[in-house]
């Protein structure tokens, strides 16, 4: 024990220095929080369907509900049903297992529906590609909007992927 506190006090405590502000942040957030409000009018719910991934892209997403990013605050709301969405997160590649699953959500989801798949493994396989246990990529399987390549890519790459598809979204009849 004594060899371990003469290393701390020789050696010190090493730390980082804590990381400066970011306000580019923030005016990016207000930004994308406008023009979801501009084009929907409401709040935007998802659906997100992990499809056989590796959790890598769920955690991204998950940090998108902390309160650094906070889309609830911008009007997004992530859903625990497809019949209340408005947009599929669709994230890993298709295993057969989950096709119908991932099928019948995207049927129970009500029209216009969007579908974003995040990550390069929703985007093109990935590793996995297509083989006896894998369809490969989410568009294999279901028509895909937008897509979200990395692995995994960061939380506002995704907020930019989510807006692009609401900006690419067609008008509802009557609008």
């Amino acid at each position: 024990m004594w060899f371990l506190l003469k290393q701390i006090v020789h050696a010190g405590l090493p730390a980082e220095k804590a990381p400066e502000p970011n306000d580019a942040w923030h005016t990016e957030r207000e930004r994308i929080q406008s023009e979801i409000l501009s084009i929907l009018g409401r709040a935007l719910c998802i659906r997100q369907v992990d499809a056989g991934s590796c959790n890598a892209c769920e955690i991204e997403i998950h940090a998108l509900t902390n309160p650094y990013y906070n889309i609830e605050g911008m009007g997004i709301k992530l859903v625990a049903s497809p019949r209340h969405a408005d947009m599929l997160l669709v994230t890993g590649p298709v295993t057969k297992n989950m096709e119908a699953a991932l099928k019948d959500a995207y049927d129970a989801t009500p029209h216009p529906k969007l579908v974003v798949a995040i990550g390069e493994c929703a985007a093109s396989g990935g590793l996995f590609g297509e083989s006896y246990a894998s369809c490969g990529r989410v568009s294999n399987v279901i028509p895909v909007d937008v897509t979200v390549p990395g692995c995994p890519p960061p939380p506002v790459e995704i907020l930019r992927g989510i807006l692009t598809a609401v900006k690419a979204q067609p008008k509802r009849p009557g609008e």
